[in-house]
């Protein structure tokens, strides 16, 4: 069984996701139940932070986006940003949180270089939310987990899920102990940098202690990192020793309150269910929404809610009724990215407005062109301008599909000539030689014949 708890879900979404793995495997293969948790952190996308004016900006120049608060000058107070709360009780909401009326904040006293003031401020003792749930069908174990959320926030639009700009980090605990036992000693992976890191550093870490416990050895309480090049996690500190954090209650700050039962809004107090009526459809209702509503397979609607940019051509190409939904969907996942990644861009760069799209695929599915024409037509929209005719350009490089059935019979009697050998192999029953004279009929052609009517004229004129 799997499931996930999300504990801790502050103001800053300095977020505690804990994970927690219990493998019910019976194999004789091992003795031991392997215990995962993930700790999450997601900066939350603001113009400034959290408790000060400051730009939240990444790639600024050093130390330029830094206020009075935030270098801990004598005097200065934190200033509670209003936006910060608000994503965090809509992200709160999402997960299936429970948002607390009132909610607290703490010091957390540590010493770090970027940490002039020698505190940080937490929720501890009561955060603004609490006991969330994602529901995943995946079986992907951590990674999944870690995907799902990537997603989740960014439809929300609370965090941009850049894991490689630092937006969001994950710490994976890791422990193993014998079926039935209490918990055993753990150890934590700091500061994973992506999503494939996570089913990594997790897998290997299983494995690293299960060697060591099947040899008669110990675990110990560490920090490790992990080596993304070599795929193996590194010691980097003991955690024999407990730190005390000296937790006390942030003395500048007031507690937080928001409204959980009326929609009424004001300045001081957030009201949980303005926020509620505008969580957007979720990664786990648009997949069940492709499928159910649209009649696409599993696996096409998981790639699809994969990249928000493709779900977005989808929904905006079957919103004309014309156009059959899995046809659709096989173009953008087969086709579309196949192009992407020839020229090795990333979906949500993707320069084709949803216009060319629309003309792109209806010149196919109108028979205007094929589907290798289609695919160089994609490739080509890169190179022009963002306004520019599909048509034009099918125009413009002579790709018009070529249909009547009068022309393509006479190229196909073309191929038959030129081709006496394929023919008598044909009629003397090597059926499969009608791919080759098809082939031929295409290159003859630059590919301009509608196969179609081209294999069923071909056929005929085998049969004479």
């Amino acid at each position: 069984m799997k499931y996930m708890n999300v504990t801790n879900y502050v103001t800053k979404w300095n977020t505690c996701l804990n994970y927690v793995k219990r493998n019910n495997s019976t194999s004789v293969k091992t003795k031991w139940q392997s215990v995962v948790g993930l700790e999450v952190h997601a900066q939350l996308n603001t113009e400034s932070k959290l408790f000060s004016g400051a730009q939240n900006t990444f790639g600024g120049l050093v130390n330029n986006c830094v206020s009075l608060f935030d270098a801990a000058i004598p005097g200065t107070l934190p200033v509670l940003n209003r936006k910060c709360v608000e994503l965090g009780v809509l992200t709160a909401l999402a997960l299936s949180c429970k948002v607390n009326e009132v909610s607290s904040f703490d010091r957390k006293h540590y010493f770090y270089a970027d940490l002039p003031a020698g505190y940080q401020i937490t929720q501890q003792r009561a955060p603004l939310a609490n006991d969330g749930v994602i529901n995943f069908q995946d079986g992907e174990e951590a990674a999944a987990l870690v995907k799902e959320l990537v997603l989740i926030v960014q439809k929300l639009g609370a965090c941009s899920g850049r894991m490689e700009e630092g937006a969001l980090r994950v710490d994976a605990n890791v422990s193993l102990r014998k079926f039935g036992e209490p918990l055993s000693t753990r150890t934590e992976i700091k500061n994973i940098g992506s999503i494939r890191g996570v089913a990594g550093a997790v897998r290997h870490e299983i494995e690293r202690q299960r060697t060591i416990l099947d040899n008669g050895g110990h675990i110990i309480n560490e920090t490790r990192s992990w080596d993304a090049t070599n795929k193996v996690t590194i010691a980097m500190r003991d955690k024999e020793v407990v730190q005390d954090y000296r937790y006390m209650p942030e003395p500048n700050l007031p507690p937080l309150r928001v409204n959980l039962h009326t929609k009424e809004d004001t300045q001081d107090v957030i009201s949980v269910p303005l926020i509620k009526e505008t969580i957007p459809e979720l990664p786990e209702d648009s997949r069940r929404k492709l499928i159910e509503e649209y009649d696409l397979r599993e696996i096409s609607a998981i790639q699809l809610v994969n990249e928000p940019a493709l779900l977005n051509y989808f929904y905006e190409l079957v919103s004309d009724v014309t156009r059959n939904p899995t046809k659709v969907a096989n173009l953008l996942l087969n086709d579309l990215l196949t192009v992407l990644n020839k020229r090795k861009v990333d979906v949500e760069y993707c320069t084709i407005t949803v216009n060319q799209m629309k003309e792109s695929t209806d010149a196919l599915l109108n028979k205007q062109i094929n589907l290798d024409i289609y695919r160089k037509l994609l490739d080509e929209l890169f190179d022009r301008p963002i306004d520019f005719s599909v048509l034009e350009i099918i125009k413009e490089k002579g790709w018009t599909l070529e249909s009547d059935e009068t022309v393509i019979e006479q190229k196909c009697k073309e191929v038959l000539d030129n081709n006496p050998k394929l023919v008598k192999k044909y009629k003397e029953g090597k059926v499969k030689i009608l791919n080759s004279l098809l082939g031929i009929l295409a290159k003859t052609t630059s590919n301009k014949m509608d196969m179609a009517v081209a294999t069923k004229k071909m056929e005929e004129l085998l049969k004479k």
